[in-house]
């Protein structure tokens, strides 16, 4: 938020002067920005010592690292965006994603289904993450509705001129609304305002088998721009699925997830820095009834 009011400041030289006499908030900011590089460098140290997680172990960040040809400083700023980027977001999109199973009780059945099959398989972590299919859906349609990020900014740095025409002088901010666009009907139909994992799926049939196979289907990032579009697309796109996958099925897998305000909560979206519901989430958590591997179908 230090570096987010500089955004909002009505008078700009104020800040500028407290950075240049480093005080006040840019003093705490410094400071802040001081704190965040000696972690990412203790990360790195970890990167190199194999004392990370299966997940990292897998992650472009780690193969950058254990390459061994990198840039320190440039890495360390890699590793700072994914964790300012990826820890509020992550958890914004799973708030709204508990909500919206918790509603529809048919996607949270599909879901389980795929829990219960992936913990009888014998597959590392990583591999039974990326099988979670209907969950990868879930997740992407909860973040169609509700974007992490509701609006995204950028200010040009030079003069140019959009597909469509439009020119762009340098200096300009030019916004992209993600969440508008997530509830266009132009764009997703007229159902849009319907939570529809299967929006996002292709099922076919296996001529040996067969049975009857889902895979995910990406839709254009220009058209969902949650994790951004082009040369500025998220680094840790990938990285933020797993993780998410993850506590999905470590939740899921054993609880249910119920609103404590009953039935008729109504959250409200407020568009800040990162998406949040407003007040937060108060759930009661329902142990499962545990389901056998014989019962799996």
């Amino acid at each position: 938020m230090l570096s987010y009011s500089r955004f909002h400041a009505i008078f700009p030289i104020v800040w500028k002067a407290c950075r240049f006499f480093n005080v006040g908030s840019e003093k705490r900011l410094k400071d802040s920005i001081q704190t965040l590089q000696e972690f990412a460098k203790d990360k790195i140290k970890s990167i190199k010592q194999n004392s990370i997680t299966e997940i990292e172990e897998n992650s472009t960040m780690s193969r950058l690292i254990k390459n061994g040809r990198y840039d320190e400083k440039l890495v360390i700023d890699m590793l700072i965006s994914f964790v300012l980027a990826g820890q509020d977001t992550s958890s914004s999109a799973l708030t709204w994603f508990f909500w919206l199973v918790h509603r529809n009780n048919q996607v949270e059945q599909e879901i389980l289904k795929e829990i219960n099959k992936n913990r009888i398989k014998k597959q590392c972590v990583v591999d039974e993450l990326k099988g979670m299919t209907y969950t990868h859906a879930a997740l992407s349609e909860t973040m169609r509705l509700y974007p992490p990020v509701a609006v995204d900014l950028k200010q040009a740095a030079t003069n140019d001129i959009l597909p469509d025409g439009t020119k762009v002088k340098k200096g300009m901010i030019v916004g992209c609304f993600t969440h508008a666009m997530g509830r266009s009907e132009k764009i997703w139909g007229k159902d849009w305002p319907e939570f529809k994992p299967e929006r996002w799926l292709r099922e076919e049939k296996d001529n040996t088998t067969g049975e009857t196979k889902r895979s995910f289907v990406a839709r254009d990032s220009s058209a969902y721009p949650v994790f951004l579009t082009g040369p500025r697309m998220c680094l840790g796109k990938d990285m933020a699925f797993l993780q998410m996958k993850s506590v999905v099925s470590a939740v899921l897998g054993r609880f249910k997830v119920v609103p404590t305000a009953g039935d008729g909560f109504d959250p409200v979206y407020v568009a800040e820095t990162t998406a949040k519901m407003q007040g937060g989430f108060p759930v009661r958590v329902e142990e499962r009834v545990r389901v056998e591997p014989s019962e799996v179908n």
